[in-house]
């Protein structure tokens, strides 16, 4: 059986439709969130932008066709991610945060929990789902199964209502537009503060204009500028029972899920960033002299760099191409690729970035040239949606302690354990 990296005619179609979007639509980002100094006031900069995904189909990519979308397979997700970060990660991130606040809904939700929770999002309108995900004090230990460490934002049920209480930040979208909150956001939290994450963890849907939602601080971060960092409390934040998706405990498995999703599509984000890198220094390489007799690409340490840049450009893509592939033929089951992916990717990207600068030298650390931009932006891929260091790794280490691990399985597109 021969392995066959040929995309077909609708994958290509759907690269190029990115790519098209991306130059025509995203480019005009930057010029957009520039003059802006606060990051709200750029985020609701990009609103217009987030539409025109919108109307160009990318948010009912996200929603399954029963439900009135046309959901993308993860390597369908991939193929687009690649082309539009190359040019903008701003607007594609609020997409991905929509994907994570309805992603439990899709994978877990009843038949009307999907009808009521869907349909903003297949309306034609900027609608916007978050996850919220982080606790104020870190969510690396979402999971540790000591109950009184871990997840401090918890529901009570009184009556037939959840009343939510706990602090969460970096929830990507909740302020939503206006600051009534995103359409939906996806609350994890536990219900027995007594009892550990595997009997207790619980995802919980606030839906906007929930009393009690308040954005108590905006993370200004230094990269993503117009991606929206926001602190949430929850204060006696009442909804009914039946916003809770599935059951105490699946909170567990429904985040994994989430975030493991996400993965390849921030693999393929880190290399749209990192082709961004590259076509400009190789155009500053084959075009600048530096005050000398020919081109830069002329001395072969400026070559063998451009080289093993493009060579890891090209491993990363097939990487993320492969996470996307087996996530799909798992049925999402299998998060190895994935998890490593995201892994090696968005640390990958941070080394090529750093070598376009050396390539391009002191100018690129200022604003005469896209780079330090595009560093600012990848620097926070290894340290976001789940951290590399809190939380991925430790899914890598666990998967490896377990005695049914099977190392080939992943190559194979069978199940690692």
């Amino acid at each position: 059986m021969a392995i066959d990296f040929t995309l077909s005619e609708d994958e290509l179609a759907l690269r190029r439709q990115a790519r098209d979007f991306a130059d025509k639509v995203l480019g005009g980002v930057t010029d957009a969130i520039a003059p802006l100094g606060s990051p709200l006031e750029r985020f609701r900069a990009i609103k217009p932008f987030y539409q025109e995904m919108v109307d160009a189909g990318f948010v009912k990519g996200l929603i399954p066709a029963e439900h009135g979308g046309h959901r993308f397979s993860n390597v369908q997700f991939a193929l687009a991610c690649e082309e539009l970060a190359r040019v903008d990660i701003n607007a594609p991130t609020a997409v991905l945060g929509t994907g994570l606040g309805v992603h439990p809904i899709i994978t877990a939700g009843t038949h009307e929990q999907k009808e009521r929770f869907l349909t903003p999002f297949v309306a034609g309108g900027p609608a916007l789902g978050a996850i919220a995900f982080t606790e104020a004090a870190g969510g690396a230990n979402y999971d540790h199964p000591d109950p009184t460490v871990g997840v401090r934002t918890f529901a009570v049920r009184d009556g037939d209502e959840w009343v939510l209480n706990g602090r969460k930040a970096y929830t990507t979208n909740a302020s939503g537009w206006d600051d009534r909150g995103a359409d939906l956001i996806s609350v994890v939290c536990r219900v027995d503060e007594t009892r550990p994450p595997a009997e207790s963890l619980a995802i919980i849907v606030v839906e906007a204009g929930t009393p009690g939602v308040e954005i108590t601080d905006m993370i200004d971060t230094m990269g993503h500028l117009a991606t929206n960092s926001p602190v949430v409390e929850f204060r006696d934040v009442r909804v009914p029972l039946s916003n809770m998706i599935g059951h105490p405990g699946d909170g567990l498995d429904l985040v994994k899920a989430a975030f493991s999703w996400t993965c390849s599509s921030i693999g393929a984000a880190a290399v749209g960033r990192m082709r961004a890198a590259f076509d400009f220094a190789y155009e500053f390489a084959r075009t600048e002299k530096r005050s000398g007799p020919h081109p830069v690409i002329g001395h072969q340490n400026a070559g063998y760099m451009l080289a093993d840049i493009k060579t890891r450009i090209e491993v990363a893509r097939y990487f993320a191409w492969k996470a996307a592939h087996h996530f799909d033929q798992t049925g999402g089951l299998d998060r190895e690729l994935s998890n490593m992916v995201k892994v090696y990717n968005s640390e990958l990207s941070v080394q090529v970035v750093y070598d376009a600068m050396r390539l391009v030298g002191v100018d690129s650390y200022g604003d005469r040239t896209p780079i330090a931009g595009i560093m600012q932006d990848v620097l926070c891929l290894p340290v976001y949606d789940g951290g590399n260091m809190g939380v991925r790794r430790r899914h890598l280490h666990e998967m490896l302690m377990t005695p049914s691990y099977d190392p080939l399985a992943a190559g194979e597109n069978r199940l690692s354990f």
